[in-house]
């Protein structure tokens, strides 16, 4: 590799010229010790301690393969072309063979349907197209007689041969390990050369060599095979002198790449057998990574001398899944081999997109699935006693041409919940809308909250079926809108109020207010101790519906009609803190007023139909695009009711400190007192708040 720099300062010529020699060294020593392999190494392959026999440094040491580095740039730049002119010379990759191969994990040692885990694999294997894919054993679930053994191999086999590219097997545990009467000696062995192949064996690629050992050759006096002995995880006389040749030969090559299943250099109940083995592939000075699997989780143990030691995890074995991103997940390595670095890249399996399969009509209409909410055609009654036993209508609409599966289901926290029946699935055709059916019931004695209570939801699961793949669609989950038979709160002695603290708000779903379109009036009571920049007091606005703001002590009102905003400003800070204010917007269907402390200091005309959404009634915060908190109030609000009316006119009025509930009335919250998570509303609609977070109640004294 050669890097032309012009103009560069003496210095760094000088320190380039120093790397260079460096580099040439190291090359020279590497080619030594790759063509004088055998000396100084066990001829025998036994087990004896050879740790005396490292004194001098192994020749791999130096190795830096697996450090990240900038990709050389090519210089030859006839294969750039452009009739345009620049000062920007935009590098080129260099022109060399760079590969990559495909690593998987242990297939077997878990439930049969991990079979489809392979199928995924595979699949995503074949969107990727490596040159080859290497295993590193545990193919076939095993431990059984030649019959069962036969039916899985066919199973195994069957599904690899969909890969586009060739593929290796390495034997593990589970390939020839055999359980039962009649077992043969070497048990599976002789099955598995001649159904998989040889128990070890090495090919060149590129310039590579991939090398592809066996682990489970078992205890050369008796014959046992056993993982958990050390005696059973020795490597014989024959594989080591085999692999000894092999490195030989392979002396020239660029990278060696060796693959087995059990990773013996962790010790333990391997023993210490592969501190010679390790020697040996040290003393070779072209040996990269070594790979097996075993452990159902991935591992990196390196790089030692040069050499770096990597465990995979499982495609279909056994998996816990407890810490996917450390490791516990069904996944693959890919690995891009150049000159003088290697990448390696572990991709959970199913995570690979067919980029051609996702055409303008699946990016869209996927998306417009995304944003479907079920519409609840009935809300359940909860009586006093904290009873429910009533029907729960859910309609889902898809709004795309193909068909749709639903799998609606009602979920709690709560066990005391109790759907017939708990999940529901069918298909909606394009353009239309399909409703479900659960019997809610919930069981109670009284209505006392208690801290095991937990309000239904209904999880909604979807899949489009595109021409060439099938999208899961993000689960989404709603609250079930109940109606609530809460008691109302007895009146306090000492009038009470809300106070919110800057992170927390009351919440009034949107199936909760049905405003109709028209005259309105939205007012509060309510005491800043401060007013930010943005702050939202009684608010639904997210480009539609309505809000009241207290931003920089300045008092602003939002309605939405027809296609934008009507904006209503105190034109300055009227408001202060400490002091109790009431608020009140109105709107006639002529004109919008606004009112602070009983006195008119806006009104403007309009009209118009008024934009609806499905967000929630905040109080003491705005609302997000996707129904979040933002921009809140500190400080205390009373008094909050909404209207179907316009409830004030004129220049002035006396504002009252407790508002009454009439019968156009939507919502009237008095702040008297808590039931659970619920504030309770004095209205005819029973339109009762959420907390989010902790809001509390308390005393006013001014």
């Amino acid at each position: 590799m050669k890097r032309h720099r012009f103009g560069i300062a003496l210095p760094l010529i000088l320190a380039g010229i120093l790397v260079l020699a460096t580099l040439a060294m190291s090359t020279g020593n590497a080619r030594s010790a790759r063509s004088t392999i055998g000396e100084g190494s066990r001829s025998d392959g036994s087990g004896s301690d050879i740790s005396q026999e490292k004194a001098e440094p192994a020749a791999g040491a130096g190795r830096q393969h697996y450090e990240r580095r900038k990709h050389p740039a090519g210089t030859d730049r006839t294969r750039f072309v452009t009739t345009r002119q620049s000062s920007v010379s935009l590098p080129l990759p260099e022109d060399e063979d760079a590969f990559s191969f495909i690593v998987f994990g242990d297939r077997t040692g878990g439930p049969p349907e991990g079979i489809a885990v392979l199928e995924q694999a595979v699949h995503d294997t074949n969107l990727i197209e490596p040159d080859l894919v290497m295993t590193v054993g545990d193919l076939v679930q095993g431990y059984n007689r030649t019959g069962e053994w036969l039916v899985q191999m066919r199973e195994y086999k069957g599904v690899m041969s969909n890969l586009l590219c060739p593929w290796f097997p390495v034997p593990g545990n589970h390939d020839v390990y055999w359980r039962g009467a009649g077992r043969p000696e070497g048990e599976h062995d002789s099955n598995y050369e001649k159904h998989f192949g040889p128990l070890w064996y090495g090919f060149e690629h590129k310039g590579c060599w991939f090398i592809a050992l066996y682990s489970d050759e078992g205890n050369p006096e008796t014959g046992e095979k056993n993982f958990g002995k050390p005696e059973c995880q020795r490597m014989s006389p024959e594989q080591y002198e085999w692999l000894k040749e092999t490195l030989m030969k392979a002396r020239d090559a660029r990278h060696i790449f060796l693959f087995l299943h059990h990773p013996r250099w962790l010790g333990g109940r391997y023993g210490k057998d592969w501190e010679r083995v390790h020697w040996l592939l040290s003393r070779a000075g072209n040996v990269s990574i070594v790979f097996a699997g075993h452990i159902h989780r991935m591992r990196y143990d390196g790089p030692r001398d040069g050499i770096e030691y990597v465990t995979l995890a499982t495609v279909g074995g056994a998996q816990s899944s407890s810490v996917p991103r450390a490791g516990y997940l069904h996944q693959y390595h890919i690995v891009t081999v150049r000159d003088e670095q290697i990448a390696i890249a572990s991709i959970p399996v199913g995570e690979a997109m067919d980029v051609r399969a996702i055409t303008g009509d699946v990016s869209v209409e996927a998306g417009a699935l995304s944003g479907v909410s079920p519409r609840f055609d009935t809300r359940p009654r909860i009586d006093e006693g904290g009873r429910a036993s009533e029907s729960l209508l859910v309609t889902v609409e898809n709004p795309v041409q193909r068909a749709v599966s639903v799998t609606a289901s009602v979920e709690s926290g709560d066990a005391r919940w109790l759907p017939a029946p708990g999940t529901i699935t069918g298909a909606v055709q394009p353009g239309e809308a399909r409703t479900f059916r659960f019997d809610l019931s919930r069981a109670g004695k009284a209505f006392d909250i208690d801290e095991g209570f937990r309000l239904p939801e209904m999880v909604l699961r979807m899949e489009y079926q595109g021409e060439n793949l099938s999208v899961p669609i993000p689960e989404s989950r709603t609250e079930i809108p109940l109606r609530l038979d809460l008691p109302a709160p007895a009146r306090p002695a000492v009038e009470t109020a809300l106070h919110c603290d800057g992170d927390d708000c009351l919440a009034v779903p949107d199936s909760l207010l049905d405003l109709p379109d028209g005259p309105l009036t939205l007012e509060c009571w309510f005491n800043a101790e401060s007013y930010g920049d943005r702050t939202g007091l009684l608010c639904k606005t997210e480009s539609s519906e309505y809000g009241l703001f207290v931003n920089k002590a300045q008092a602003e009102f939002h309605l939405f009609l027809d296609e934008s905003y009507v904006t209503l400003t105190s034109g300055g800070p009227v408001l202060e803190t400490g002091v109790w204010h009431h608020i009140a917007a109105v709107y006639d269907g002529e004109k919008i007023r606004l009112y602070i402390d009983g006195r008119l200091i806006s009104d403007v005309k309009a009209k118009g139909k008024r934009r609806s959404n499905g967000f929630p009634l905040l109080v003491g915060a705005d609302v997000s695009n996707r129904g979040a908190a933002t921009s809140h109030f500190t400080g205390r609000i009373d008094e909050v009711r909404l209207s179907a009316e316009a409830c004030y006119e004129g220049r002035s009025f006396k504002p009252s400190r407790r508002l009454e509930a009439g019968p156009k009335t939507m919502l009237m919250l008095h702040m008297d007192g808590m039931a659970g998570p619920w504030h309770h509303d004095a209205s005819p609609f029973s339109a009762h708040a959420r907390l989010r977070g902790d809001p509390e109640i308390v005393e006013v004294k001014d």
